[in-house]
């Protein structure tokens, strides 16, 4: 019986020793650290990794993130041109591992914080700005940011890695305006261009009508030109061939001979329309002198150039 009680407890005290033990021992996670109070007040801090505490007397009341973190805050505000607009503005920030009591210990709420200062800033630099240099400017806007948190929050334990402007929202009616004038300039300077295209097609169209008529006026002085040439060869070699013939014999006959194969190609066309030609002698040496006249006149003109 007095064995059984010795075990017991044995095993009351292993149990005791146990929940002592557990409740002394307890880790850290990589990039955190611990805040470590004794009886209300602050003690130590708890480092990555495996730590001792004195049980019921100490107590870890926070563990603290040393990582780079990241606020979004949209802030709301009116512009010079009296255009309501919402920034969004990312701090990036963190904790100073050198300076953990301050960061914890100075400020209740540390984002919140943050935030006051951002609407601080940016609703004393955006009324001075019109809606377009707002948008043009967000870099400026970013920088005075930084600056003012850096200068407040280093104080409290805290570093301001980087302030972002990420967005710039005009209100609603203002946006669908901006979005019809930019349609409109598009529209405009796109029928600019087709206008302009147009203007060049007709203008080389012109131009390619007038180079054709010019070497279809120069094909035509040409061929006339052949022409004259080789009927003043031709009345040449029938001078030489039969002598006492002049050249208005000559012509006449070559006139006269063109004239019925005229008349014996239109004969031949079953769609020609009927032509009513004198066909007296008369006529024909009418006919014939005019030709010749016209073609005597061509041969001095080109004899002359």
């Amino acid at each position: 019986m007095a064995t059984i009680t010795n075990n017991l407890h044995l095993l009351v005290l292993g149990f005791v020793f146990a929940i002592l033990l557990s409740s002394m021992l307890f880790t850290i996670e990589q990039q955190t650290v611990g805040i470590v109070q004794r009886f209300g007040k602050f003690a130590r801090l708890a480092q990555p990794g495996l730590n001792i505490k004195l049980p019921i007397i100490d107590q870890v009341i926070e563990e603290l993130s040393l990582r780079v973190e990241e606020l979004k805050i949209e802030v709301e505000t009116k512009t010079a041109d009296n255009v309501f607009v919402t920034l969004t503005v990312a701090v990036q920030h963190s904790v100073q591992p050198t300076r953990v009591y301050d960061a914890y210990y100075s400020l209740d709420d540390p984002e919140e914080q943050i935030t006051s200062y951002v609407f601080d800033v940016v609703r004393a630099r955006v009324p001075k700005m019109k809606l377009d240099d707002v948008f043009d400017n967000k870099d400026e806007i970013s920088e005075a940011v930084g600056l003012e948190l850096a200068s407040q929050m280093t104080e409290f334990g805290y570093r301001i890695l980087k302030t972002l402007v990420t967005d710039v929202e005009p209100d609603a009616d203002v946006k669908t305006a901006m979005n019809s004038i930019n349609a409109a300039l598009r529209q405009r300077l796109a029928a600019a261009e087709q206008g302009e295209a147009e203007k060049i097609l007709l203008v080389k169209r012109a131009e390619g009508e007038a180079d054709s008529k010019a070497l279809q006026g120069k094909g035509i002085a040409d061929q006339r030109k052949a022409i004259v040439d080789g009927l003043r060869d031709s009345v040449n070699e029938f001078k030489d061939a039969v002598p006492g013939a002049t050249a208005a014999d000559v012509m006449s006959m070559v006139l006269v001979t063109q004239y019925f194969d005229t008349l014996k190609d239109i004969g031949a066309d079953g769609k020609s329309n009927t032509i009513f030609l004198p066909h007296s002698p008369g006529g024909l040496n009418e006919i014939a002198a005019q030709i010749r006249a016209g073609m005597l006149q061509a041969s001095a003109v080109s004899a002359s150039t």
